[in-house]
């Protein structure tokens, strides 16, 4: 109970523990710590030799890793950490510092020189305070080291052996873990167990009495026994300082007996605190509010692909967020944020020189990527986000709602709502090749085709799954069938290649069964229309009319959407 108010101090505040180390967490979280779990990505390479002495090496490596999280998360993160936790555990024995053993050689060398012999663990923690202002990561480090010393009994070959082959010791500091099988090697530990195990629970305890309940003028007169953690009435004051930081809470000046009133009432509220916490608190609703939020972040991607964010920072890179605007015409102000909300996303690399592509926007987010998914960006900013505003009624309803968006009748899907116009149907187009680029292969494999001499593609649009088609099998001849307009821009989209012999364009109504007459003996695919919320992939079906037939079905996920991009491709078998 004594703990409850030390560990409260921070339970309403974003704690990040920079560190991968599933002992790490089971220690705080039992200790009933609520945080975050970001591994450090800073690399261990601190010259050992340069450290007076091991623990200085291991407080520097905390720290490091600490501030690096800090750093990462300021940058790519829309809110800045309160209090990040590093933490190094490292082995010393004669002198030589023991980390993580690389490989099975390396356990054995660590573990041969522990045998027999007493030796120290040193971890060291660092906890970082931060804070932002404008803009600006501001942090304050506290740092500290615990040591206990263990020694191992004298370790027959035999035993080492089978220790290394469990593969405890490969991800342990010394080649050895002491709350499992590297127990039975311990004769004795002198000192804190869990210190051993990777973090001083007790001393970290101290650490923030000392950094949130820093001691009276009165108290300094008396005699104070630092051995141990003080007792609950010395945490009178719980409060943070105004704001919500993670400073220190000042102390107020009053009468004795008004000290003594709030002391007793703080207690109260801690030990409250502490019970209601642990036993009534739900966990906090981390997925469902990102579930909440995903909107937000969707729109971001969809804005910044309609500027063409992407494309600037693949033309050149690094660019400096004012730069940017001035390309796409938007203010500064507003830019950086986009940028920043990418950043955080993943898409983008924020730095002191400016913002790039990562390889996952060069890939599929640039307009001229090969695999690009531009397109399809564009049509669901320009169309699927205004169709999903109707989404109540669509379900009501149980049809799409592009009458809604349009304002007008739809009598025809395709001529009416996506091919209105030249720009409209070169959009629709360049989303259904974006996607369809991505999975033709899946499609063009789910079945062996290799005895058919010719194939029909119906509603083929661009020819992407044709060209796998005959990529896949250069005897196969396919015919991509498809409205006039579709045919005739499908050009835009035919790079050259061997394949280019075995595909031909057909104008038709792809919505009529005449390719089964048109094309006997061919296997034929068919686009169809989807009102389903999400559609299983599934394969069964026979032959008609001596062609194998194939309903291909193109969904985007929604029921007012009804016809639109493929995000999952269901083949079917059909007969008239």
């Amino acid at each position: 109970m004594v703990l409850c108010p030390v560990i409260g101090k921070l339970l309403h505040k974003r704690v990040v523990l920079a560190s991968a180390s599933p002992r790490r967490q089971e220690i705080l979280s039992n200790a009933g710590l609520r945080f975050e779990v970001v591994p450090s990505r800073f690399k261990e390479k601190l010259d050992k030799a340069s450290f007076a002495t091991p623990y200085g090496y291991a407080m520097e490596t905390a720290k490091q890793k600490a501030l690096e999280v800090a750093t990462r998360m300021h940058q790519k993160d829309l809110r800045t950490p309160d209090v990040v936790i590093g933490a190094d555990t490292i082995v010393t024995v004669g002198g030589l510092i023991l980390e993580k053993p690389v490989d099975k050689q390396d356990a054995y060398r660590m573990l041969s020189r522990l045998s027999g012999k007493e030796h120290s663990v040193f971890t060291g923690v660092a906890i970082v305070h931060c804070s932002s202002n404008d803009r600006q990561l501001h942090t304050r480090v506290s740092e500290f080291y615990e040591e206990t010393t263990v020694k191992f009994s004298e370790l027959s070959e035999e035993l080492l052996w089978e220790y290394i082959h469990s593969g405890e010791p490969m991800d342990k500091a010394g080649g050895y873990g002491i709350q499992a099988l590297g127990g039975m090697l311990v004769e004795s530990v002198h000192g804190d167990f869990l210190n051993v195990v990777g973090f001083p629970l007790n001393h970290f305890c101290k650490q923030l009495v000392e950094l949130y309940y820093p001691p009276r003028p009165e108290d300094l007169r008396q005699p104070v026994q630092h051995d141990s953690i003080p007792a609950v009435d010395t945490f009178e004051d719980l409060s943070d300082v105004e704001g919500g930081g993670s400073e220190p809470a000042q102390r107020e000046t009053g009468s004795r007996d008004e000290k003594a009133e709030v002391g007793a009432a703080g207690r109260a509220t801690a030990e409250a605190e502490c019970h209601r916490t642990r036993a009534t608190l739900p966990p906090f609703p981390t997925r469902l509010l990102e579930l909440l939020d995903g909107f937000k972040l969707s729109k971001a991607l969809l804005t910044a692909c309609k500027l063409k964010v992407f494309d600037w920072l693949k033309r050149e890179a690094p660019q400096k967020a004012p730069d940017i605007a001035s390309k796409v015409d938007a203010s500064a102000c507003g830019t950086e944020k986009l940028l920043d909300v990418c950043a955080a996303m993943g898409l983008l690399e924020k730095t002191e020189q400016g913002y790039s592509n990562t390889e996952t926007a060069n890939l599929y987010l640039a307009s001229d990527s090969e695999y690009s998914l531009h397109g399809f960006m564009l049509q669901n900013n320009d169309v699927i986000w205004n169709l999903f505003t109707y989404l109540e009624f669509a379900i009501r309803e149980g049809r799409n709602q592009h009458h809604r968006v349009l304002g007008k009748k739809v009598e025809d899907l395709f001529q009416d709502a996506y091919y209105r116009s030249p720009e409209t149907q070169l959009r629709f187009m360049q989303a259904m090749h974006g996607m369809a680029k991505l999975t033709a292969r899946q499609v063009a494999t789910a079945f062996d085709l290799s005895r058919f001499s010719s194939a029909c593609d119906v509603g083929g649009c661009t020819g992407a799954l044709a060209r796998e088609l005959a990529r896949e099998y250069p005897r196969l001849q396919v015919t991509v069938f498809d409205l006039p307009d579709v045919v005739e821009l499908a050009v835009h989209f035919q790079p050259a290649g061997p394949q280019a012999a075995q595909i031909h364009f057909a104008a038709g109504e792809p919505s009529s069964r005449s390719p089964c007459q048109r094309f006997p003996g061919s296997v034929i695919s068919f686009q169809t229309e989807c009102v389903a919320v999400r559609v299983p992939v599934f394969l069964r079906g026979r032959f008609y009319g001596g062609c194998l037939c194939a309903y291909m079905t193109v969904c985007c996920a929604c029921v007012c959407a009804s016809v639109c991009m493929c995000v999952w491709y269901a083949l079917e078998r059909v007969c008239a």
